[in-house]
């Protein structure tokens, strides 16, 4: 799938915000449709679906996180990816939780969006399943011998450190709420602190600086990221 192809449908209220979207989006070969409330995005999603939706979450009939609960308990699949406020976590963290595929907040860098629409799209076309060996930097991860290398040293982590570390490998550049680390990783029921502790000793093991990660980043308020592959 070449960008050329590839249509975005942007749903949001403000026509500042759409028309940077268009212009912007557009330098990069992709397909824009427009949506200002939700009514004309189903519409659109039903006549002319889309590639990938950009959703914004303040909208003025149904509440964002509404329609994309609406639409992934239709089934549908298509990658979203959410544009919120910075003041929005709980909104953020509820859409991530929803089946939202990522987010960017207001004000955000055109440079930024492409990346978030571009490891949404890549996820989705990902279906042969998980790459035996990844790497990212000097970090590799054998997901079939369970080996963890920082160039040719080998790392020894505990169970749990390797359970976060796979699962972040599993959705690389893409950002992981807190709920859903711990529900991999613990089943749910326990503090969130539990969590920030193991990666914290993660990072100790994996990263050069661990108080300036290079591989596991931190969403504020959400959760985390794995750097992408390079």
């Amino acid at each position: 799938m070449t960008t050329s192809t590839v249509k975005i449908l942007v749903v949001d209220d403000e026509p500042p915000i759409r028309k940077l979207l268009r212009v912007g989006l557009s330098t990069q070969d992709y397909t824009i449709l427009e949506a200002s409330n939700a009514k004309t995005a189903i519409e659109i999603v039903e006549t002319c679906p889309p590639d990938l939706i950009l959703l914004d979450l303040g909208l003025p009939d149904i509440p964002g996180n509404e329609l994309l609960r609406k639409w992934r308990d239709e089934g549908m699949t298509l990658p979203v990816v959410i544009l919120s406020s910075r003041t929005d976590e709980a909104g953020i963290v509820k859409a991530l939780e929803t089946g939202a595929d990522d987010y960017v907040t207001k004000p955000f860098g055109m440079n930024e969006l492409v990346a978030r629409i571009r490891v949404a799209l890549r996820h989705r076309l990902q279906q042969q399943g998980e790459k035996p060996v990844f790497h990212t930097g000097d970090l590799s991860v054998d997901l079939v011998k369970r080996i963890v290398r920082l160039g040719d040293k080998e790392v020894k982590l505990s169970p749990k450190e390797y359970g976060i570390l796979r699962i972040l490998v599993q959705h690389a550049g893409k950002v992981l709420t807190h709920r859903f680390i711990l529900d991999q990783i613990w089943g749910g029921a326990t503090d969130v602190q539990y969590l920030r502790v193991y990666v914290r000793q993660l990072r100790q093991k994996i990263e050069q600086t661990p108080d300036q990660p290079r591989y596991i980043l931190t969403e504020t308020g959400v959760g985390y990221r794995l750097s992408e592959p390079e």
